[in-house]
């Protein structure tokens, strides 16, 4: 064979290689309704897909597979796919409202289905995409992995909630990284936050049932890999401990599931500006529909908490502590500023045994007298004694009358804990009981599921001030743009031991806050939580009547919300409306501020507006605030001066 006949033959099989390759990739397109948003997804040899806003590339996921423990991999060898596509254009309107009381649940829709009985799910909506499997297989599957690699733009960087292992309460700090220079091998839950350069993009999930939470571990390059919490074949409690129960057996999978079932939605939320951070519902709305059809007696508000500030009341005539003394004490101060709930938290019962109350504890006696008096009571409980006397202990708290439960120190969201937290949203609900998870993962689309399942922590809050000295008011500026995205944040705001933060001291038995009472009171607007606390002292909310009175006004759901100023650790002030009337918040970090806030929003009329704000000494007493009234018109400007890590908190009325 001559040379000639050598190339002929040579480029034939290239040219050959070239239409296979061809045959055995595809590429779909799908846009966001409004169009700023694009994912190419490529189906072949594996599933990838490019995410670009408004023409730029924000971010490429790469192996989005799932393997099974026999080897079979779903994400592998998907040339041949079929493509059906669709819109969704419909309203969700939540049992509880946390932002708006009519969500509009927009998104164009892609699926790709696959030989084998299994399809990917691809969404883009104008705030954010998303993906999850689906599976029709008759039977149990065993799910070894899954796996997606997120890579972001050259410069990006990262807020971080660094994790030491599976194992934790998800309290962290953010830790603000440069992707690129990141040592691989790094640990982090979710929600977290990456900069790319244009818009923020936010990476969370949702409809997280019967499997593990997703987590994230840095790669090379500045990947983020996807990563999830073996499968529990054993967990032991601790010695001498009532709470901890590591796994002690991890398995060589991370799930036994049916076969016949949609997974978790892997959801990154897309923020064009920081403010979208704020009104992003994307885990909600990707959440499993609501479940329960009588929800009326789902009461959200405010919470009157013992455990931060030690039960350190004063100025009465019995010892303070854990006692019926106390505890009518608590609720006779809930009903004066008509504060819905009271908990009791740890030391009502003897740790190891809901049903054997502590000496000097008459608990009939108590929810006796706060059904008298208006208030519902919420009975705190570790989780893995909870679990030990299930129906027993529920069935009690029912008889009792508990409005609600918290439960806490589940440290976890393997498979077996991620069940956990579904067990006690059924049980609760069919009991009629609210439920405000603690040392727990972040909020992953429960609370649509089972609207009863009310706020839940996972957060750095408020009670770590008695130990650290992490909360201060740049963490307070982060977590709404980051942990609040999710969902609620119980993070028990409103001391009234206030300090500028080069005065902070750390004293566990009588806490302060490093912020000024004003930004203290700025929560109440800003941070949602529908079951919010008053974290403080009853005595000391007695001595300033003019903010408690302030605070217990604030309502915990919100129909309507608009960010006004917003800047991610900075700033941030939000409008939100109840009714008739509307209710803003603003904070500030150590840097003090000025706002010419328009209130355009308002529409016509005249409106009275009572304002709570940092005293003109505040920058170096922290506890100084004032409250004035003064009459607002359509088009007004509102001026407001923040002090270093201070803050504001307005109510505004319709005037007649």
């Amino acid at each position: 064979m001559n040379r000639r006949c050598h190339l002929s033959l040579f480029f034939f099989f290239m040219l050959f290689l070239t239409a296979g390759t061809l045959l055995a990739q595809q590429n779909h397109r799908l846009e966001s309704p409004d169009g700023r948003i694009a994912l190419t997804i490529i189906s072949g040899p594996e599933v990838r897909l490019t995410v670009s806003v408004d023409g730029r590339e924000a971010s490429t996921i790469d192996h989005i597979a799932m393997t099974l423990a026999d080897g079979t991999v779903f994400g592998q060898n998907t040339g041949n796919a079929t493509a059906a596509n669709r819109q969704i254009r419909a309203e969700i309107k939540p049992v509880v409202p946390e932002k708006f009381a009519v969500i509009p649940d927009r998104c164009n829709e892609l699926t790709l289905s696959f030989p084998g009985h299994y399809a990917l799910v691809f969404r883009a909506y104008d705030n954010g995409i998303a993906w999850h499997f689906q599976t029709r297989i008759s039977g149990n599957l065993t799910i070894a992995s899954e796996t997606a690699s997120l890579r972001f733009p050259k410069g990006s960087a990262v807020y971080f909630p660094e994790e030491e292992s599976f194992f934790s309460h998800n309290e962290r700090t953010y830790l603000h990284q440069q992707l690129d220079t990141m040592s691989t091998g790094r640990l982090a839950s979710l929600p977290l936050l990456v900069e790319s350069g244009g818009p923020k993009l936010l990476l969370a999930e949702s409809a997280l049932r019967d499997y593990p939470g997703m987590w994230v571990r840095s790669g090379a390059g500045g990947r983020l890999d996807a990563v999830f919490p073996p499968y529990a074949l054993e967990s032991k409690p601790r010695p001498g401990s009532d709470r901890d129960v590591p796994v002690t057996r991890p398995a060589d999978f991370i799930a036994q599931t049916d076969g016949k079932r949609d997974f978790p939605w892997r959801i990154l939320a897309i923020a064009h500006t920081d403010a979208d951070l704020i009104t992003n519902q994307l885990v909600f709305q990707l959440g499993e529909p609501n479940r329960l059809t009588d929800t009326d007696w789902i009461r959200p508000g405010k919470v009157a908490w013992d455990w931060w500030n030690a039960n350190n009341i004063y100025g009465v005539d019995f010892k303070s502590g854990v006692n019926t003394e106390t505890y009518r004490y608590y609720i006779d101060f809930a009903a004066q500023y008509g504060i819905e709930y009271v908990i009791l938290d740890e030391g009502w019962y003897q740790l190891g045994n809901l049903l054997d109350i502590s000496p000097g504890m008459d608990i009939e006696n108590l929810f006796a007298y706060g059904k008298e008096k208006g208030v519902g009571l919420i009975l705190w409980v570790v989780w893995k004694t909870l679990d030990d006397q299930f129906e027993e202990a529920l069935d009690q708290f029912q008889q009792w009358g508990a409005a609600g439960i918290k439960v806490d120190f589940m440290q976890r969201d393997d498979q077996e804990m991620v069940n956990y937290y579904w067990k006690v949203a059924e049980a609760a609900a069919k009991r009629r009981m609210l439920v405000d998870f603690h040392g727990a993962y972040k909020p992953a689309g429960l609370r649509r599921t089972f609207p009863n399942v009310i706020s839940r922590e996972g957060l750095k809050g408020l009670e770590h001030n008695k130990w650290s000295e992490d909360i201060t008011p740049t963490h307070n500026l982060i977590l709404p743009f980051i942990r609040m995205v999710p969902g609620p944040m119980d993070y028990t705001p409103g001391a009234t031991v206030n300090a500028q933060p080069d005065n902070f001291r750390v004293i566990f038995s009588r806490p302060m806050s490093m912020t000024t009472r004003a930004h203290q009171a700025a929560i109440y607007a800003i941070y949602e939580s529908p079951l919010q606390m008053l974290a403080d002292n009853p005595s000391n909310y007695l001595k300033t009547p003019e903010f408690t009175g302030f605070v217990s006004r604030m309502p915990t759901t919100w129909e309507e919300t608009r960010v006004l100023e917003a800047s991610l650790g900075q700033y941030l002030v939000v409008a939100r409306r109840h009714g008739e009337q509307w209710f803003l918040g603003g904070m500030t970090n150590e840097q003090g501020r000025e706002f010419s806030l328009d209130l355009a929003f308002l529409g016509k009329g005249t409106w009275q507006a009572e304002l709570l704000e940092d005293g003109v000494n505040a920058d170096r007493f922290a506890e100084d605030f004032r409250i004035s009234t003064r009459a607002l018109k359509a088009g007004s400007t509102l001026q407001i001066i923040l002090a270093p890590s201070g803050g504001f908190a307005a109510i505004l009325s319709p005037h007649p």
